[in-house]
């Protein structure tokens, strides 16, 4: 638990395009200074002299690029690389702000723009949320790039799905060059003027939430990337409430939908020495919610990313600004600004998350498969329906872009829907084929992790990790035949695969690889692992393994209860050592990470007894029952694995250094201004008085778990705090 740590260490930081406020001076390790712009230079200069590792963060896809766009920077219009959709509409982020086609020309644009901030002297560098949307591709700078990487005219992406296909994997690729080029310049451009190595990162969305919003992005292929060290999972509320079906009810189910987006997020950097820092947002980037909306949900993600035991880093937030000045629900007469608990708890949780250890555990895990491919077929062309879509102030019709509650009665409540708004549901941002199959799984219990179909090929044994893999390859496709290749070995080798698929989806009919002799690429599977599958269900034993495939669209478990139920019997029968539970749960050191489902098989709560404090309250209690009901979530950390007698458990400052010198017992703190603070600690002998600054310290010994509980008013910087013993 290193609560006293170095900030070279780098557990724990921020973004903020504003200056320093002692509101927010809450001592995490470094600050991703905003933008580049007139005022860079004195943020740099004020979070340094305060102590915190300094790094620049700056979008790639958008920012406040002006003088490219007008010609300023080399005297040449560059409007045309906004990227723009069918109907001649450029996808803006703000006024003069689009989303950028990345050509050659942008990425040199860019690379010197970040000249300037390694100058400046920061030590990182982070370029956010390399983003080309799935309805764009019309602009005159992509059809110069389509033309140029496929040496063919370019074709319209509504026209056919082999060129949706083809402008969709070609999206992913000019901003992986983008990435490259600017990374590899900057980087060259650090060490040759100042003999410095300036580090590259790159933050995004989950492969998951990209694939739901329908946006492109790297993603797995940054692993690719030389000059990349690393990324910044961007998960927080705003994208894991978007909206899933299960159950036949489309609904937010916040924890779930987290815990999938980071399950995927951590396999970019696994087995690369890379880095990875899982964000969490206090609240999100829609201000119409309430404060306890912002909390319940904020503790679902953090819940949520903790089950995942690779990875110890964190931004504890973005913009800190908005969370802790501004009033919410916005343009509401009745908001508020943040209330004092939930300051307080936040901070708790700031200074919690630096002290998260990976967890040992060498258990076998049951994987579900993603893939970069899932981003390149979100839509469907025009020729596969009964009437082209309408121009509608911009845009396509809108039951073509998202699930409408006509299209839900018509194919939930059908046992036979139309082929049609089939396509659609499938194409719809709720992503109801892998929801499908991964929600009945993981509300019963199952700890799925996303396996990245990419990194297959990239790295050895990759798959050793899992004893049971779920796919379907209705809703990607594999880049190559090495891949089921590998999938066949480890099945052979001891692995249960699960596969669930029809070959309904037209897009097994794209120019790739099987086309020719196979009409799928799953037929190409089948045939690696020797099994001739001709009934809907069938298990195959396949040299130490087996295979259990239902060939069956994946939506269908998403329809109901009684289809999800389903899904569960077949999974239970080809692994028949599963116990469905309501449950999730994790040890990571003296942690307990609990997470209970609603939804499930059963309403019960959960019943934890022990010798805990809870670390998801605002004064840290000694609890020795915690009872989490469905819905709910739980961060306990057990005293009894607290070995040492004199030990830090929870706090809402930074301590810079804690010594002992017979009965007493000094700290040196630091912290944020203007909320309630609280620090726990572990003593060995009861507490008789506590000094902060020389001025009398509130306190309380608690004789049966031997801890003492300290609490005044927080100020910013260094304080002072003796507390004195019996012994």
């Amino acid at each position: 638990m290193a609560f006293i740590r170095s900030r070279t260490e780098e557990r724990t930081g921020y973004q903020n395009s504003a200056d320093l406020q002692a509101e927010y001076d809450n001592q995490c390790d470094f600050v991703m200074v905003y933008g580049m712009n007139d005022s860079t230079e004195q943020r740099i200069h004020h979070y340094k002299a305060q102590g915190y590792v300094i790094h620049l963060m700056t979008g790639i896809a958008w920012g406040g690029y002006q003088d490219y766009l007008y010609g300023e920077y080399d005297g040449e219009n560059h409007w045309d690389e906004a990227q723009t959709d069918r109907y001649g509409n450029k996808i803006l982020h703000g006024k003069d702000c689009p989303y950028m086609v990345p050509t050659v020309s942008f990425a040199a644009y860019i690379s010197e723009k970040l000249k300037k901030a390694v100058d400046l002297g920061v030590e990182a560098i982070h370029v956010e949320e390399p983003e080309f949307w799935d309805r764009a591709g019309y602009s005159p700078a992509f059809q110069r790039e389509f033309e140029m990487y496929y040496r063919s005219k370019w074709q319209p992406p509504h026209s056919s799905v082999d060129a949706r296909f083809k402008c969709s994997k070609l999206k992913q690729y000019l901003y992986t060059r983008t990435i490259d080029r600017v990374s590899s310049e900057v980087k060259s451009y650090s060490l040759k003027k100042y003999g410095r190595a300036v580090r590259f990162y790159v933050p995004t969305h989950s492969l998951l939430n990209y694939t739901q919003w329908k946006i492109v992005s790297p993603e797995g292929k940054l692993a690719d990337i030389p000059c990349v060290d690393g990324c910044i999972a961007q998960v927080w509320t705003g994208t894991a409430r978007e909206r899933n079906w299960f159950n036949g009810e489309l609904k937010e189910r916040t924890f779930e939908t987290a815990y999938l987006e980071y399950g995927v997020m951590q396999e970019l950097v696994k087995n690369t020495g890379r880095e990875m820092w899982f964000l969490h947002d206090p609240i999100e980037d829609n201000p119409a919610f309430d404060w306890n909306d912002y909390r319940k949900n904020y503790l679902c993600t953090v819940a949520a990313s903790l089950l995942h035991p690779k990875i110890n880093k964190f931004e504890i937030c973005p913009w800190p600004h908005r969370i802790f000045f501004d009033k919410y629900p916005r343009n509401d007469v009745n908001g508020t600004q943040i209330p004092e608990s939930y300051k307080t708890l936040l901070n708790n949780m700031f200074q919690t998350l630096g002290t998260f250890e990976d967890s040992d555990s060498k258990e076998k895990n049951i994987g579900i498969l993603m893939g970069d491919a899932q981003l390149y077929q979100r839509d469907y062309p025009d020729d596969l329906f009964s009437a082209p879509p309408q121009e509608e102030t911009g845009t396509v019709l809108v039951e073509k872009q998202s699930f409408t509650e006509d299209i839900r009665t018509k194919v939930i409540e059908s046992d036979s829907p139309d082929p049609e708004l089939l396509l659609k549901y499938t194409a719809s941002a709720t992503f109801p084929s892998f929801y499908g199959i991964a929600m009945p799984l993981l509300k019963y219990g199952v700890a799925l992790r996303p396996v990245l179909l990419d990194n297959i090929r990239r790295y050895a044994g990759y798959l050793d990790d899992y004893r049971v893999l779920l796919m379907s390859y209705e809703y990607l496709k594999p880049d190559s035949p090495d891949m089921n290749a590998a999938i066949a070995e480890w099945v052979k080798q001891g692995g249960t695969l699960i596969y669930i698929g029809d070959g309904s989806d037209p897009y097994h009919s794209i120019q790739s690889w099987w086309t020719g002799r196979y009409p799928t690429a799953a037929e190409h599977l089948f045939e690696m692992l020797g099994v001739h599958p001709e009934k809907e269900q069938s298990v195959f034993s396949c040299g130490k393994g087996k295979a259990a495939i239902w060939k069956i669209n994946p939506c269908f478990f998403s329809y109901s209860k009684k289809n999800a139920d389903m899904l569960r019997s077949f999974y239970k029968q080809t692994v028949p050592s599963t116990e469905y539970r309501n449950t999730l749960q994790l040890r990571r050191g003296p942690y307990l990470i609990s997470a209970v489902m609603d939804e499930s098989i059963s309403d019960v709560p959960l019943q934890i007894s022990g010798n805990y404090v809870d670390m998801f309250s605002e004064d840290f209690p000694v609890i020795n029952n915690k009872t989490v009901a469905p819905g709910e979530n739980s961060l306990l950390c057990d005293l009894n694995l607290i070995r040492d007698p004199l030990a830090i458990i929870g706090s809402s400052v930074r301590i810079i250094d804690m010594s002992k010198k017979g009965g007493r017992i000094k700290l040196i703190t630091s912290g944020a201004a203007g909320f309630k603070a609280h620090i726990r600690l572990k003593v060995p002998a009861a507490v008789t008085s506590v000094l902060i600054d020389d001025a009398a310290c509130e306190f309380r010994y608690d004789k049966q778990s031997s801890t003492v509980l300290l609490s005044f008013d927080s100020i910013a910087g260094d304080r002072i705090i003796i507390l004195n013993s019996e012994e």
